[in-house]
């Protein structure tokens, strides 16, 4: 009895920590209605309500803000590891950062479900902005936050909202971890790609959020990274990307474990290069 009671205090306290861990949360659309939503807010379970997660540092006197985007196929978000960890991190290196959890593309929920992360990731990067007036926004995303991530990275110039008509959306900095970025077959994450833009494939939606495709002249650097032997998204992607980013001389690079698998967040146990130190190093050879 006694080490059970023990037991119990201890994961009080580790529950405790973590709580404390996870910002200030906020929705991210205030008490107004969601546009596009076909439930009015009251109504919705609260995993569709979409949330920004405030994780302010201490002293907060660099140039640059984090929106850390995790993944989850679309079907999920892992805010712990690829979310809440990564915004502690920069937190200790003296950055703020904002974890966003996204709605999941729910047809019941959605007018148009394709649209729906990227409208939240929109208004998510358009309130940082407002809150960081002089700071250079770093977007980071994992695995299917990475391709939202992308998505915010390259579709900056197609608003979800009037409202955001004159906000500026384009991220100064892409980070991509283990991203999804293609939409096409044998190379795509299927969940994801169902979730999305499922579940029939129209060629237009398969070409636009095959993001590859949608880099310009006026992408941003962008810090790419994964590993060789990652069943779940292929490596493929992360080089069909950095070869379109080649393409326009958009500064870029691409860090890669030779094991590690997917959805590893900041620690890959197989390998003790630090891809998050790099980054960081990295970030500030091409910082303007």
């Amino acid at each position: 009895m006694k080490n059970y009671l023990i037991l119990f205090i201890l994961s009080m306290i580790a529950w405790h920590t973590k709580a404390q861990d996870t910002g200030q949360m906020r929705y991210l659309y205030g008490t107004e209605e969601i546009p596009g939503a076909k439930v009015k807010v009251e109504s919705l379970e609260e995993l569709d309500k979409p949330k920004l997660y405030v994780h302010k540092a201490e002293h907060d006197q660099k140039d640059l803000v984090f929106l850390v985007i995790p993944g989850g196929g679309y079907a999920g978000v892992a805010i712990n590891h690829e979310g809440h960890d990564v915004a502690k991190r920069l937190n200790d290196l003296g950055y703020s950062a904002y974890v966003l959890l996204y709605r999941i593309p729910k047809e019941e929920t959605m007018s148009n479900k394709k649209f729906g992360p990227l409208q939240d990731a929109q208004y998510a990067i358009a309130q940082i902005r407002e809150e960081n007036p002089e700071k250079q926004v770093v977007v980071i995303g994992f695995s299917a936050g990475g391709h939202l991530a992308g998505s915010l990275s390259n579709l900056f110039e197609h608003p979800q909202t009037p409202y955001l008509e004159k906000a500026n959306l384009r991220p100064d900095y892409s980070v991509l971890c283990y991203p999804v970025l293609t939409m096409e077959e044998g190379v795509t994450h299927q969940g994801s790609k169902q979730n999305l833009i499922g579940p029939e494939f129209k060629a237009e939606d398969v070409e636009l959020f095959s993001l590859e495709k949608q880099v310009d002249e006026t992408n941003q650097p962008t810090f790419l990274m994964s590993a060789k032997d990652d069943k779940a998204v292929p490596i493929e992607n992360s080089y069909r990307y950095q070869k379109a980013l080649n393409s326009y001389n958009i500064p870029n690079t691409l860090f890669t474990y030779e094991e590690g698998g997917h959805g590893f967040g900041l620690i890959n146990k197989t390998d003790s290069r630090d891809w998050f130190a790099v980054m960081m190093e990295w970030l500030q050879t091409v910082k303007k």
